[in-house]
């Protein structure tokens, strides 16, 4: 795998991560036991509630297994240090296609790292955008093409390390 395949976590966001997945784990037996609880209520077909307990089973699973992928694949370390370059943790701004009023500032990371900020969009080192500038230095213009098949080109205005 290359840097750019890896999903790096800074020690605090791998700990969350933790967290949030023994506590599902630690939930298992709860839903299980309310699986067995509305089974015993008759009738499955109808079961309004056995089927909402087996649907939360489903996706606490998918979740878990989602957690574990990522956890066993990621990269602890820490947040880039280097400014000027757009690495994965960085807080990039850019402007599109040569318009210097069109920027936006975004943080170059998985959902999952996420930003404690709620104003400030997450892109992928894997999205087009995200991969198009990961290495770029201030003021390089890169390419990168959209779902519909357009190419836009991008200019890296700022690279900062990001601090939650």
């Amino acid at each position: 795998m290359t840097d750019t395949e890896v999903t790096w976590l800074t020690q605090e966001s791998h700990d969350r991560l933790k967290e949030e997945l023994d506590a599902l784990i630690a939930n298992r037996p709860v839903i299980a036991a309310e699986i067995n609880e509305r089974r015993e209520e008759g009738d499955l077909k109808e079961n309004g509630g056995y089927h909402a307990a087996r649907d939360e089973q489903g996706q606490q699973e998918a979740r878990i297994r989602q957690l574990q992928e990522l956890l066993n694949t990621a990269k602890v370390g820490e947040t880039p240090t280097q400014s000027g370059v757009a690495l994965p943790g960085s807080v990039v701004k850019v402007y599109y296609d040569g318009d210097e009023n069109d920027t936006e500032t975004f943080l170059i990371a998985t959902r999952e790292q996420g930003s404690s900020d709620e104003k400030l969009e997450v892109y992928s080192p894997k999205s087009p955008l995200g991969g198009a500038l990961i290495d770029a230095k201030v003021g390089e213009t890169r390419k990168y093409t959209v779902p519909s098949g357009a190419t836009i080109s991008v200019t890296l205005v700022s690279a900062e390390p990001y601090h939650a």
